[in-house]
């Protein structure tokens, strides 16, 4: 028996639905759509957080390594190729001394200079012994003031200068000068050279006075015991 036309049904290709007054567009089904289901997607941003994860540790790990390494080996940091390491392979170990006078007032020079909680610099001071420059390198290498200086101004963190006109971060006024005086065991002798240049010495005193007034001669260094 044939259909009634005017009763409801779908057109033959399905896209359309006779109501029985008019054709209404039929909805189409619900596709999955293109692409990563939800799932895949929150898997990927979950590998790709580990990855990143992954690489941020082993980069830090190595930058960790060489900076071990580094500091072992005495490479770095430097100041004036004097190193700073943890002194395992000391094989030269001597002293000399640091007096500075302001207008004759004594310049208090710290002692904990040239120490840090990663490595000792070759040149270096120690707590309880003021102006007592101790000097530890793996071989007998020439070291001299400026090379103290160099080791302060990176250990400080600002310029701790030694020339003429300067003396760590003191800068000479007009009228005043720098009056340098070295003793090596026969008394102190003025020294009219650049005064970075000075060789450190076992048992050697150095005295910068900035004058006036001038102190002459210098006063003497006060060793502490054992020295």
């Amino acid at each position: 028996m044939a259909q009634d036309p005017r009763a409801p049904h779908y057109s033959p290709d399905g896209h359309w639905w006779w109501d029985g007054t008019a054709w209404r567009a039929v909805a189409a089904a619900p596709r999955p759509a293109g692409g990563l289901s939800t799932g895949a997607v929150v898997a990927l941003i979950a590998g790709g957080a580990i990855v990143v994860l992954v690489t941020a540790t082993v980069l830090s790990y190595l930058a960790f390594m060489r900076l071990d390494a580094s500091l072992k080996s005495g490479n770095t940091p430097t100041a004036s190729a004097v190193p700073c390491d943890l002194l395992e392979h000391t094989q030269v170990h001597y002293h000399a001394a640091l007096q500075i006078l302001d207008g004759g007032t004594p310049v208090e020079i710290p002692t904990d200079l040239g120490r840090s909680s990663a490595c000792f610099y070759w040149l270096h001071l120690h707590t309880g012994e003021p102006g007592v420059i101790h000097v530890e390198a793996p071989d007998d290498r020439t070291f001299t003031l400026g090379d103290f200086f160099g080791v302060w101004s990176m250990w400080s963190g600002q310029k701790e200068l030694i020339d003429r006109t300067h003396v760590s971060t003191i800068a000479l006024r007009g009228g005043q000068k720098l009056a340098v005086y070295v003793d090596t065991g026969d008394g102190p002798q003025a020294y009219s050279g650049d005064p970075g240049a000075i060789v450190l010495k076992e048992h050697e005193v150095i005295t910068l006075e900035i004058t006036p007034p001038a102190i002459t001669p210098p006063p003497a260094f006060d060793w502490p015991p054992g020295f």
